[in-house]
């Protein structure tokens, strides 16, 4: 199916992609075939999160490229932005209050914009620095912590994670 396609399915108004009664996620192909489970996933979820959005089946192929995310309806935005934020959880470290140690197992107890909580944090090589002076940070668990902007972090904040970096 071209994109195009897509766009003008969605912009037309046709139910494209709805949920099922029991809250699972069906796209509706040109040919009006309905795809049961999909999922939507974003190509850059940080450089780009409005575009380049992927709607793939369950084998994982990909049935529908939405190039912008402004290109489709009202309601059909809406749930592709509730559906991206159930699949990416990452929380927004606002503030370090502090690290167990300064050698890596190490405990970090951290603001974030949904309150406090601690994680483990494996090693160095679990922090990564971005282009935009963010930083992700990924927990013994797998979670990604997001910093948007090392330089406006307090100055603790700051001192606790130069230690690291």
């Amino acid at each position: 199916m071209s994109e195009s396609t897509i766009i003008r399915n969605f912009l037309s108004g046709r139910d494209v992609l709805k949920r099922d009664p029991h809250g699972v996620l069906e796209f509706f192909d040109q040919d009006g075939v309905c795809h049961h489970g999909v999922s939507i996933v974003r190509a850059f979820p940080i450089d780009a999160p409005d575009e380049a959005i992927s709607i793939l089946g369950q084998d994982g192929h990909e049935l529908a490229w939405i190039t912008q995310l402004s290109d489709v309806d009202a309601q059909s935005r809406e749930l592709i932005t509730t559906e991206l934020a159930q699949r990416e959880f990452t929380p927004i470290i606002e503030r370090l209050e502090s690290v167990s140690s300064f050698a890596t197992p190490s405990t970090w107890t951290v603001q974030t914009n949904r309150g406090l909580t601690s994680f483990v944090l494996k090693g160095e090589e679990d922090i990564r620095r971005l282009r935009d002076r963010s930083l992700l940070i990924t927990d013994s668990h797998g979670v990604t912590y997001r910093i948007l902007n090392l330089l406006a972090l307090d100055r603790w904040s700051r001192k606790l994670l130069d230690r690291f970096l």
